[in-house]
């Protein structure tokens, strides 16, 4: 998950008759590598003349939005597979959807991609334009335009019904200290709810940091984490009132969160969200909870919302 938040200046130069690297920063942390950059370079995939600034906000990767002539490209470099127990992050997964959704206007078009001894990396064109903030409608629809794609080979199936997300979220829950965990443990919603017989492309990482508008229409970025899923999973994570309050500052209203589900075209889809929305609730309040005992207090507001939405939450008739 990444959100643009500032950035700092870099420029890469080759200086000596050795064409040793040399890196003009306004700061010497979280730049480029410098072996990564000269075999980029030594590739043709950069220039020497480009000029980095590190996008700050992000959860898992290291990325960077650098001018190549009149193109702002952006590099990501995959830190190592971690034990994030709901948000997968793997570059093979992104590669596959930039490539199958290119010019779709759904995600941004993949450049280049390989492998190199610091980890993964790829190159995407940047897309220009404010992080989603506001009226989620486009994103609704956006959304939709997704879900009506088919399932992707090489991708792995997401957690589908009541059932997979009970055992994903007590997986979640045991690596919770007892005394915490108790306190999860005991709201687990008591009603099933089958697989979905409809999976497709689902993005599995809809915040609102990973929507970008470029000429006001939404661009979902960061396809690190998708699955072929259940669409109800993508409506459950946009509007998450923890995930609303770490990317945007404060969760959707009521009103808000009617739009966006009056704006998304399937209603059997909508039905089935909000057969399963307790679910959910329950499980990004186990998620905030991990987050919290590794050590990210940033996730203590978004507990308590998602605690106090799932109190509201009673079995679907």
């Amino acid at each position: 998950m990444h959100t643009i938040a500032g950035h700092l200046g870099l420029v890469i130069a080759r200086t000596g008759p050795e064409s040793h690297w040399s890196l003009a920063l306004n700061s010497t942390s979280n730049t480029p590598p410098e072996p990564l950059l000269r075999d980029l370079s030594n590739a043709g995939y950069i220039g020497t003349g480009d000029r980095f600034e590190v996008l700050h906000g992000g959860r898992t990767n290291q990325v960077w939005q650098f001018r190549s002539g009149r193109e702002i490209k952006v590099l990501k470099l995959y830190r190592p597979a971690d034990t994030n127990p709901l948000f997968d992050n793997s570059p093979r997964s992104e590669i596959i959807c930039l490539t199958a959704l290119d010019a779709t206007g759904l995600a941004p078009r993949l450049l280049n991609h390989g492998s190199h001894p610091l980890g993964q990396w790829i190159i995407y064109e940047h897309i220009t334009g404010p992080e989603w903030s506001r009226d989620p409608a486009p994103v609704a629809r956006l959304l939709a335009r997704l879900h009506a794609q088919a399932p992707l080979t090489g991708l792995k199936g997401g957690p589908s019904g009541s059932a997979e997300i009970r055992r994903q979220t007590l997986e979640i829950l045991s690596r919770v200290r007892p005394n915490a965990r108790d306190r999860v443990t005991a709201k687990m919603p008591k009603w099933d709810v089958p697989p979905t017989s409809h999976r497709c492309l689902i993005h599995g990482d809809p915040v609102a940091g990973n929507i970008v508008l470029a000429d006001q229409s939404p661009v979902l970025i960061d396809w690190q984490c998708p699955t072929n899923g259940d669409p109800a999973e993508d409506l459950a994570l946009f509007l998450s009132p923890a995930m609303q309050k770490l990317y945007r500052g404060v969760p959707l209203t009521l009103s808000e969160e009617q739009d966006f589900l009056a704006a998304y075209p399937n209603i059997d889809i909508v039905d089935r969200y909000q057969h399963l929305k307790a679910w959910y609730h329950w499980r990004m309040a186990a998620y905030c909870l991990w987050q919290m005992e590794q050590g990210d207090k940033e996730y203590a507001d978004g507990f308590d919302l998602e605690c106090n939405y799932l109190n509201t939450c009673s079995a679907p008739v």
